[in-house]
């Protein structure tokens, strides 16, 4: 029954994610994938509540796992004494940026999902929401170099995040894409060097 009830699910998940992939979550329709799962509606609500529970149940373990990595850089970052900080910076997140191509193209589906596909579900913010970190995570080390002496020109918090913005749907080409992974480290490792110059540009550190 067990094993039964597991090959169930993952047919009713494969077949929500094809249609998923192919016509977002607001015009997937839950009859297809009903059908194309080769299961009944019933059978269906004995695992999800709704359309938004199973797009959920796909998608949110690589949520989890890319906000988590991302934040825990940030917070390493943040969590260095003060006055390290300026020599250690981008260590973290280099490390981080490598970790999420490595991420992005082991689960390039699901992830397509999260980022292409969630209009009209609670995961169409993630892009933003992460931007929304970066810039909180910048001004507070921007406010650690002023600490420190330096002097740092103020930015406005417009203005970090139009370029956090760029950086995260630069980063996310590679899902959009399909880039083969060597060409995805590549561009990103160039893509981080082209933004961490601008940075130190603007604030003169």
């Amino acid at each position: 029954m067990v094993e039964s009830s597991s090959a169930t699910l993952e047919k009713i998940q494969q077949a929500a994610l094809t249609e998923f992939l192919d016509k977002g979550f607001l015009s997937a329709s839950l009859r297809q994938i009903v059908k194309n799962a080769g299961v009944t509606t019933g059978a269906f609500y004995g695992y999800f509540s709704c359309k938004e529970a199973l797009f959920a149940s796909i998608v949110e373990p690589h949520a989890a796992a890319l906000m988590g990595r991302f934040m825990e850089a940030q917070t390493s970052f943040a969590g260095r004494p003060e006055a390290e900080q300026p020599e250690h910076m981008g260590e973290d997140s280099e490390s981080c940026l490598d970790w999420m191509v490595d991420y992005i193209c082991q689960n390039r589906e699901p992830v397509k999902l999260l980022l292409c596909r969630a209009e009209g579900t609670g995961y169409e913010s993630f892009v933003h929401n992460m931007v929304e970190v970066e810039v909180e995570y910048t001004l507070r080390y921007m406010e650690v170099l002023r600490r420190l002496g330096r002097r740092v020109p103020t930015l406005s918090r417009s203005l970090c995040h139009i370029i956090a913005s760029g950086m995260f749907n630069g980063l996310f080409e590679v899902v959009i894409h399909d880039m083969p992974y060597e060409q995805a480290l590549r561009d990103v490792k160039q893509l981080r060097a082209f933004y961490t110059a601008g940075w130190l540009e603007l604030v003169g550190a």
